[in-house]
């Protein structure tokens, strides 16, 4: 499979992107590691004019405290975050969802965490080369009226299997969005669109700056189930926050559960996440109840479009929920 003949573009700095950006718009995309766009474009599912690449933009590459907050450039390379103490400390979930992402070379030489968070839905339908789609006719996400994962469905249900958006939206984080002349803050929980066509609130004139993370205090985890350990995609993924009280530290005061690779988006389940509040870090019986929750409310969005039986993932929505909450109250009490 090869490219598509496009123009290459390399700005010098961050302000000279934005004014590509403001030019080309649609017709052009943005490369930074290029491990999402790259195959897709050689796939024929992408033919974009033109590529706007971030690899002079070193000012979006840095991962730093700022007061009760963390800052990561949305260049930041993988295996910067993994290495980060910061981030083990004060973020373990990301920390935990970046060590699964790809291969140790993808980490270190290609992959970004702003490319993670942004990289396209996926469906095994539809992530084929085009001679494969070549024959039948197209789905949703192709341009056509169908979708093979979900009979009779009238909209795209592509899977978001991104694990720094789980991780991301688990902790709570907001991004900053640029474009020439201004910029805006939205919450990972609005970003994600839940249309599998286009999933991201987000203009095509528009730059991913900064992802930032709330100091809470609190302790967080993330559990994935993949065929193999390194370079596949998660078939279901859990992202979990918990925080003690301030008068009782055995006490939960605050819970987020958040669900990946089910759903057109990563899922917070606020029921689950509320039945927690109040409950004991000890007690193993509210865990198993939370992730059956979780399980109930997530199976709802399952579709067949990641290679593995619905009721398989969604009964492993249960199990990596009730492991990420394990693991998260372990810590938190030490």
């Amino acid at each position: 499979m090869r490219l598509p003949r496009f123009e290459y573009i390399e700005p010098i700095n961050f302000e000279g992107a934005l004014d590509l950006l403001y030019i080309h718009k649609d017709n052009a995309k943005v490369l930074a590691g290029g491990t999402d766009l790259l195959v897709r474009m050689k796939k024929g599912l992408l033919k974009p004019k033109i590529i706007i690449s971030l690899k002079a933009l070193k000012e979006l590459s840095y991962i730093k405290k700022d007061d009760s907050y963390i800052k990561i450039g949305a260049r930041t390379s993988i295996a910067d975050i993994i290495a980060s103490d910061l981030i083990k400390k004060e973020a373990c979930a990301l920390f935990e969802a970046c060590e699964k992402i790809g291969a140790v070379t993808i980490q270190h030489y290609r992959g970004t965490i702003g490319g993670n968070i942004l990289q396209d839905n996926r469906c095994i339908h539809y992530n084929q080369s085009a001679f494969h789609r070549s024959g039948r006719q197209p789905c949703h996400k192709d341009g056509g009226k169908i979708c093979y994962a979900r009979d009779a469905s009238d909209r795209c249900n592509s899977t978001c299997q991104s694990d720094g958006a789980t991780a991301l939206m688990a902790l709570g984080a907001n991004i900053t969005l640029v474009r020439k002349g201004t910029e805006r803050i939205i919450d990972l929980d609005n970003f994600y669109t839940t249309d599998g066509i286009m999933p991201f609130a987000m203009e095509s004139n528009e730059l991913l700056k900064e992802i930032v993370i709330p100091i809470q205090g609190g302790k967080s985890s993330y559990k994935r189930l993949a065929y193999r350990s390194a370079i596949d995609y998660p078939i279901v993924s859990a992202g979990v926050f918990l925080k003690s009280s301030d008068t009782s530290k055995n006490e939960i005061e605050d819970a987020r559960i958040v669900v990946g690779a089910i759903a057109r988006a990563p899922i917070f389940l606020a029921k689950a996440s509320s039945f927690l509040k109040g409950k004991k870090f000890n007690d193993i019986s509210a865990f198993k109840k939370a992730a059956d929750i979780s399980m109930d409310n997530a199976s709802t969005f399952a579709v067949h479009n990641v290679g593995s039986t619905l009721e398989y993932r969604c009964a492993m929505v249960s199990e990596m929920v009730f492991q990420a909450l394990k693991e998260a109250a372990i810590v938190t009490q030490e």
